[in-house]
């Protein structure tokens, strides 16, 4: 089986290993290619609201109500990705990329 590649703006679920398991996140990166390392970057989805100005609330069909932690932001090789759930909103995507820019203060 070939390896499995995620595309930004899909949710999948990914093997975040012992501490915080397996769980949906978006993708943000774009698709590595070539030579480049075998990587995607991820904001994770929770159900453990907190109500911070980054969590971006989501939901949609076969989620329970939550939202994406932009704070929880990561990186993880390709082998760790599980399988595709789904296809996030553009309206959510674009609301998750603006939390992002504040929380690291790239505007």
């Amino acid at each position: 089986m070939g390896r499995l590649t995620a595309l930004r703006g899909e949710i999948w679920l990914v093997d975040l290993g012992m501490t915080q398991k397996t769980r949906p996140v978006l993708i943000l990166s774009v698709a590595y290619k070539g030579e480049e390392r075998a990587l995607v970057s991820y904001v994770a989805r929770t159900t453990s609201l907190r109500g911070t100005e980054y969590e971006v609330p989501h939901q949609a069909a076969k989620f329970l109500p939550g939202a994406f932690d932009v704070q929880s932001i990561g990186t993880v090789p390709d082998v760790q990705l599980v399988r595709r759930l789904t296809v996030c909103d553009a309206g959510t995507l674009a609301k998750v990329e603006d939390a992002l820019k504040r929380w690291l203060a790239l505007r």
